[in-house]
């Protein structure tokens, strides 16, 4: 697994790299925004540390690039940041971070999140599996999701890993309502570390790819003081 450290205090960089290639991580360092877009091309990682306060473009604006426009893989992102405060942590999970830490840190749990994050999957068996309903079609093998718009036309959609895992459980469980806990269980395990309302962020991210209107939205219902729920007729 190859991991991209953007760190511009190069002590904390160093110690991160250190404590992730003890356990059999593969790490690059850069030091600003502008280097982290162009490493992030070149290495394709499976995960970036990123710090929040960067010189040139700061963490905020890497990790929007980075969601707008993924190269081959689509990397899990842990924000890293000296901020505290709860709106730069909303911030930070609402722009398409997967996890949030506040330094000081403790390397042990920052590896126990990295590992967390890497683990997230679905946990499926062995079989061919595809989910169709009115309006989807979900191939897990495929790794491909298709909204029909109409009798005579589809459109395939242009999700990011995260948002193909939460369409594929809630498409697979019709009706089901789900709350965060359960769907973070489902999704990334019972070792997941950090904020809950990551669920919510990326449920706002694939509603506004699947949705005719996502602030009333068809497919992935709220249901209030519980969690969600998918609804669409099966075929």
């Amino acid at each position: 697994m190859e991991i991209l450290i953007v760190e511009d205090e190069l002590e904390i960089a160093r110690l991160i790299q250190l404590s992730l290639e003890k356990e059999g991580f593969s790490c690059h360092i850069c030091r600003d925004g502008l280097s982290a877009l162009q490493m992030v091309q070149e290495h394709q990682p499976d995960l970036i540390i990123l710090d929040l306060m960067l010189p040139g473009l700061d963490g905020l604006e890497v990790c929007a690039r980075i969601r707008q426009k993924p190269g081959m893989k689509d990397p899990y992102i842990l924000m890293l940041t000296a901020k505290g405060e709860e709106i730069d942590r909303v911030i930070g999970l609402s722009t398409g971070a997967d996890d949030y830490m506040v330094k000081p840190f403790s390397p042990r749990e920052l590896v126990a999140r990295v590992r967390a994050l890497l683990r997230r999957s679905l946990r499926q068996g062995g079989q061919h599996q595809v989910y169709r309903t009115q309006h989807f079609l979900v191939d897990v093998d495929q790794r491909s999701a298709n909204l029909q718009l109409n009798p005579n036309q589809s459109e395939i959609l242009d999700l990011t890993t995260l948002e193909f895992n939460l369409l594929t459980t809630f498409v697979s469980n019709p009706s089901r309502v789900w709350n965060r806990t359960q769907l973070i269980d489902k999704l990334w395990g019972s070792d997941f570390y950090g904020d809950e309302r990551v669920v919510d962020t990326h449920v706002a991210r694939l509603r506004k790819k699947i949705e005719p209107d996502p602030a009333n939205p068809t497919f992935i219902k709220t249901v209030v003081g519980v969690g969600y729920k998918f609804e669409d007729p099966a075929t």
